[in-house]
């Protein structure tokens, strides 16, 4: 059972987007499109469980057991259905908050849960080397954080233009990585052993996103296009595993176009998803 819930900031007005950050960061990591999106949505950008001021869950932080503490936290906020941008694992909750019905459209930028067993060791073992360096050099991040070289430093695995992004997002690495309180378990319950189920379920407007720079979860993406009904398929130029901060005004065009879908559902019968993703 759900216990807390989860830290956010609200921000804007409108209809409400929900913003879901990856594994290994934190809210932060939105710093870049948060204000542009607040200029059209009530945006709430949340810490998962665990991260930034998050308690930790007292189960197993599996998806289901993640989901359901979002939900908790939108249920607080007198929240009902919400247009959804996540990250990496954020993007997996998203399209489990899809299959629960709760999400009016999703944009899900590099979702986990689909990477064969030889690619889940792999980034386990990348995530726990990334853990185990981070918190080696966690007296070092703020100071790193202040020059665009130590950002890149930082942030070179997760983006394509780590040099250009902001001190918030470098400290959100550190929350998310070295500051994390339920690191192991999240990586283990909510990562390595995730299967996605349901997916057949969702009947909102979906778009998948990748960065073609992302060496992260490489071609994962790609393998919910037909498992997501009506879904799409957008690659992401110039840009790595947490786009955010390297196609600031390109996600946010994600989000709107998607959102619109939402508003004008018969479109999703007329549109083929392989046009979208040659687009």
């Amino acid at each position: 059972m759900v216990t807390a819930l989860l830290s956010l900031t609200r921000t804007g007005s409108g209809e409400p987007l929900l913003l879901l950050h990856g594994f290994g960061s934190s809210r932060r990591d939105y710093t870049a499109v948060r204000e542009l999106l607040a200029e059209r949505y009530d945006v709430l950008d949340v810490d998962l469980p665990g991260v930034g001021r998050s308690s930790a869950l007292t189960e197993r932080p599996t998806i289901a057991a993640i989901t359901d503490a979002v939900e908790l936290t939108l249920d607080a906020q007198g929240v009902a259905g919400v247009h959804v941008l996540g990250n990496s694992l954020g993007a997996r909750v998203a399209l489990e908050l899809a299959v629960r019905g709760r999400a009016r459209s999703v944009v899900a930028i590099a979702p986990s849960g689909l990477n064969v067993p030889q690619e889940r060791a792999v980034q386990g073992i990348g995530m726990a080397l990334a853990r185990l360096g981070m918190r080696t050099v966690a007296p070092l991040i703020d100071p790193l954080s202040r020059s665009a070289v130590g950002r890149a430093a930082l942030l070179g695995p997760l983006k394509a233009r780590p040099w250009a992004t902001s001190e918030e997002e470098a400290v959100g690495a550190r929350e998310g990585f070295a500051d994390s309180r339920d690191y192991w378990r999240t990586l283990l319950w909510g990562l390595m052993l995730d299967v996605p189920r349901g997916l057949d379920r969702i009947d909102c407007p979906v778009t998948l996103a990748q960065g073609v720079a992302d060496w992260v979860s490489s071609g994962q993406t790609v393998r919910y296009l037909p498992m997501v009904p009506g879904s799409r398929f957008r690659p992401l130029l110039w840009a790595g595993h947490a786009p955010q901060s390297d196609r600031p005004r390109t996600i946010v065009g994600l989000v709107e176009k998607t959102a619109r879908r939402a508003a004008a559902p018969s479109l999703l019968s007329v549109e083929v998803p392989a046009a979208e993703a040659s687009a």
